[in-house]
């Protein structure tokens, strides 16, 4: 899927992701600014959750449920880790093995953790209001 959109339009796009994931585990990759924490919180509010309105300075993992009190998602953001070992001192393989959907913003810092059937999510930057997304 290779598609061109606004934030007007992200609503529609968290759907699509949804829709053309391959596994619960999607990995977005996207400079700075890009927009991943903007459609990793259009997509869980698209899944159900209660509330999806902490900010990308939530640290390393965020949770999300359901209004009646299920875990529905992880959201990680690894920007701030230094070693990918970090990952694992935070118990990221404990993450991994529950039936949840898990977000992953800048997967290349635990590329030797991740998933084989993750779904990879690339962000483009066309212009200030634009974006291109591809999913794999």
């Amino acid at each position: 899927m290779d598609i061109i959109y606004t934030e007007n339009e992200i609503s529609e796009i968290a759907k699509k992701v949804i829709e053309n994931a391959k596994s619960k585990v999607l990995l977005f990759h996207a400079p700075m600014g890009a927009g991943k924490t903007t459609l990793i919180k259009a997509i869980v509010k698209h899944l159900g959750v209660a509330n999806a309105g902490n900010s990308p300075t939530f640290g390393i993992v965020n949770e999300y449920e359901s209004k009646e009190g299920q875990l529905l998602a992880y959201h990680f953001d690894f920007y701030r880790i230094n070693d990918e070992m970090e990952a694992l001192d935070m118990g990221f393989e404990d993450y991994l093995n529950q039936d949840v959907w898990i977000f992953i913003e800048w997967p290349e810092k635990i590329k030797s953790f991740l998933p084989e059937n993750s779904t990879n999510v690339f962000i483009e930057v066309v212009d200030m209001q634009t974006r291109q997304i591809k999913i794999s």
